[in-house]
């Protein structure tokens, strides 16, 4: 399959590595603006073309799909550009900032068989997929919460707040692997005088079930987090993004049986069972999600939902209008 990428910025170098490996697929063109990051892609890429934009990647009839590496404001239009032309489609997150050009999308790649994927690179993660195996299982039993932190100094954005750019990846963890949606939402932030978008934000969502769901998100932390708890019925797990091999760890509280003694005491003393450390392979997450791509391409089931997206936009509009209105709960 024949790739043109747009964009060749922070996470271009790292799409067309992916695609370049791929046994199925061959970076032919690459549409990027400025002439020192082209310079760098010719380096890295040396057998493919080098674009000043993205037209005649779009228009070239050899370019078989797109991979969109352009900030969030373009996606809408380069995608429905893409998809006209008869090409599969591979975005960035989000999808659109606007919930109707989601759906306009989605439904323009079912209509002309196409495969339209946004890169929700967590998904393909060995520890998500762990996590994922877990939950399917019933080992953690319900899920009655999920905290999430998701941290760091920058990179500021000017064109979205901190929930559009960090926020997308915990929604995208949560909607994939918990079933029920969520029937409001509440955000509240700080707005940086610079940037003037919200650059602290905390968001929760609500369910009917009781479930409680609360994300942290920031790019005025002076360290790096990137960190998920799962609470269950029967066991807890945390993921530790940023931890380099035991990224999962599950606690085991359900096969503790405290005497009546220990009962009486439980207000002030809490145990646990043992903590488990699960094996999941390593493999780089972005040349799992490049080859579901491929699959996907190819007419198969891709690994999530594709109609997720729409709750994802849907979600973080909802979520700015809790922010304009003092952290009000917003219906979904």
């Amino acid at each position: 399959m024949k790739v043109g990428v747009i964009g060749y910025g922070y996470w271009g170098p790292n799409i067309v590595r992916n695609f370049s490996m791929h046994p199925e697929c061959e970076v032919t063109c690459i549409a990027e603006a400025r002439e020192d990051r082209r310079n760098v892609a010719k380096r890295a890429c040396p057998t493919a073309t080098l674009l000043e934009n993205h037209i005649g990647l779009i228009q070239d009839p050899n370019v078989e799909a797109v991979a969109i590496c352009t900030p969030v404001e373009t996606h809408y239009e380069l995608a429905k550009a893409c998809l006209l032309e008869g090409k599969h489609v591979l975005v960035e997150k989000p999808l659109s900032t606007r919930l109707e050009e989601a759906e306009e999308l989605l439904r323009l790649a079912e209509e002309k068989g196409l495969c339209l994927l946004v890169d929700y690179t967590f998904l393909y993660t060995g520890a998500v997929r762990k996590v994922h195996e877990l939950i399917q299982n019933s080992e953690l039993g319900a899920i009655n919460y999920i905290d999430s932190t998701r941290i760091n100094l920058g990179i500021y954005q000017t064109d979205v707040n901190v929930l559009w750019d960090l926020a997308t990846h915990d929604l995208s963890i949560i909607y994939h692997l918990i079933q029920q949606r969520p029937e409001g939402v509440q955000a509240i932030g700080a707005v940086h005088p610079k940037v003037e978008t919200e650059h602290i934000a905390y968001l929760i969502l609500h369910y009917p079930s009781g479930m409680l769901v609360h994300l942290n998100c920031s790019w005025a932390s002076p360290v790096k987090i990137r960190q998920m708890i799962f609470g269950g019925s029967k066991k807890m797990v945390i993921y530790d993004d940023i931890e380099p091999s035991n990224k999962l760890k599950i606690y085991d509280y359900s096969a503790f049986e405290p005497s009546d003694e220990e009962r009486r005491n439980s207000l002030v003393d809490y145990r646990l069972g043992e903590v488990r450390i699960p094996k999941f392979p390593l493999t780089e997450a972005l040349a799992v999600m490049v080859d579901d791509f491929w699959h996907t391409a190819q007419g198969h089931p891709s690994h999530y939902d594709r109609k997720m997206s729409l709750d994802i936009v849907n979600t973080l509009i909802k979520a700015d209008e809790s922010l304009a209105n003092g952290g009000k709960v917003i219906s979904l």
